[in-house]
C-alpha cells in the first residue's frame, strides 16, 4: 500500500468503528475456543480465488488498499509465492474457505520493497487477512493474526508489519490489541510488532496448531465424500424401487 510522504505521522490509538470486519461494539470480539486452522498450498489456490473473488467493493478497498478489479485479485492469487510465505486458511464443513491470511515475506532484491526499508530493524513479514462477512466478529482475523505471528516468530521474523487504510479500524484494533503500535500517515497506517524469539515451545505450538488443521481437514474432506456416496446409494436405491413397482405389460398376446 502506498504512504504519502507529506503527511505527518501520528501515533494513534485505534477504536473499533464500524466497517465489515468490525466487531459490534467496542469490546473485543471474542475468539473461538479453538479454530482449525490450515496452511495452504499450491492446490489451495482456485478456492483463495473463490473466497476473494466474493468481497464486494468495500471489502476489497479494506483489504488491498484500492477498489482491487477481479482481474487483480486474479493477478494476486496467481502471483502467490507459497514457498516463501505463508498462507494460512478456515475452511467451513462443506470445504468453502471462509477466511484466509497472507503472511508475506518481502524480497529484498525489489526495489523499494519493505525488506529494504526495514533492513536496519531486522527480518520483517507484513500480514494481511480476509474473512467471509457471515463469519465475523467471532474472533476469527485475531486467531489467524495470533498464528501468523506464530509461523513469523519460528521463521526468526523481528516485526510483524500491518499496511491498512486509515478507515480500516478494525484491522488497526486487531492489531493494537497484539500490542503494535500504530502510526497513521494520512490516508494510510502502518503497525509494526515486535516479535519475541522462537523457542522450543513456539515450534511446538505451532506444530501442534498445523496437525490439527490438516486433521479438521481431511476429517471434512472424507465427511464429504461419505456424504456423496450416501446420496448416490440412494438415489440408486430408489430407481430400483421405481423398476420393481412399475407395472410390466405381460410377455405374448393379450388375452381375448
Amino acid at each position: 500500500m502506498s504512504k504519502h510522504g507529506s503527511a505527518a505521522r501520528t501515533e494513534v490509538q485505534p477504536t473499533v468503528a464500524a466497517g465489515p470486519d468490525a466487531p459490534a461494539s467496542h469490546a473485543r470480539a471474542p475468539a473461538p475456543r479453538w479454530l482449525p486452522i490450515r496452511t495452504l498450498a499450491v492446490h489451495h489456490r482456485s478456492r483463495i480465488l473463490i473466497h476473494l473473488l466474493a468481497l464486494d467493493a468495500r471489502d476489497r478497498q479494506l483489504r488491498f488498499g484500492h477498489a482491487a478489479s477481479d482481474a487483480h485479485i486474479a493477478r494476486y492469487v496467481q502471483g502467490l509465492d507459497f514457498a516463501r510465505d505463508e498462507v494460512l486458511g478456515v475452511f467451513d464443513r462443506r470445504l468453502r474457505l471462509v477466511a484466509m491470511a497472507h503472511l508475506a515475506f518481502p524480497d529484498p532484491a525489489y526495489p523499494g520493497s519493505d525488506a529494504q526499508a526495514w533492513a536496519a530493524t531486522g527480518a520483517v513479514a507484513e500480514f494481511g487477512v480476509s474473512v467471509s462477512p457471515r463469519l465475523r466478529r467471532r474472533g476469527i482475523g485475531a486467531s489467524l493474526f495470533e498464528r501468523a505471528a506464530l509461523h513469523a516468530r519460528n521463521r526468526g521474523v523481528e516485526h510483524l508489519v500491518v499496511h491498512a487504510l486509515s478507515e480500516n479500524a478494525a484491522m488497526l484494533a486487531l492489531a493494537h490489541r497484539a500490542g503494535a503500535p500504530v502510526t497513521c500517515e494520512g490516508a494510510d497506517s502502518t503497525a509494526v510488532l515486535r516479535l519475541p524469539a522462537e523457542d522450543l515451545a513456539s515450534h511446538c505450538q505451532q506444530a501442534l496448531g498445523s496437525r490439527a488443521g490438516a486433521v479438521d481437514y481431511d476429517f471434512k474432506r472424507r465427511a464429504r465424500q461419505l456424504g456423496r456416496m450416501a446420496r448416490t446409494a440412494r438415489h440408486l436405491a430408489e430407481r430400483s424401487m421405481l423398476k420393481v413397482c412399475a407395472p410390466h405389460d405381460a410377455p405374448g398376446k393379450p388375452q381375448r
